[in-house]
């Protein structure tokens, strides 16, 4: 079932604003998909999903390696599921080092997990501007 990315049923963003573990689907330079487990925030209002990483994690260079090769950023996509209950975002991510972005991502995470990550110098944020929304909330 699709959704608007901009203004989804009340049912469908209540399911993105419960605490789930996440995925986030990559693109490997071979081409296959790289997907791990992850925390998601979906901010509706400004048309973004966001995830915090260290930046020297694989899921961070596959996105650096396609936001190079892609006009808007890589291709990608995040997915959570409980039960018969599912919600997936597509979209295009890159990748944000400064200290604003970050420490917006980190609010909006404490915020849905209910816990603020320890302080990392190494942090960047895969900010993905949401192009399609789907699921069954």
């Amino acid at each position: 079932m699709s959704h608007d990315v901009l203004n989804p049923t009340p049912e469908y963003l209540a399911f993105w604003r419960e605490r789930h573990v996440c995925t986030l689907t990559t693109s490997r330079p071979d081409g296959s998909p790289h997907v791990v487990p992850v925390g998601v925030t979906y901010d509706p209002e400004a048309g973004l999903a966001r995830v915090i990483s260290n930046k020297h994690s694989k899921k961070v260079r596959n996105v650096l390696a396609d936001q190079a090769a892609e006009p808007g950023g890589a291709r990608v996509a995040v997915c959570q599921m409980e039960g018969r209950r599912w919600a997936t975002l597509e979209g295009r991510a890159v990748i944000r080092t400064d200290e604003a972005s970050v420490a917006e991502a980190v609010a909006r995470y404490a915020q849905r997990y209910g816990r603020t990550p320890s302080p990392n110098p190494d942090r960047v944020v895969l900010e993905i501007t949401l192009e399609r929304a789907m699921g069954r909330a």
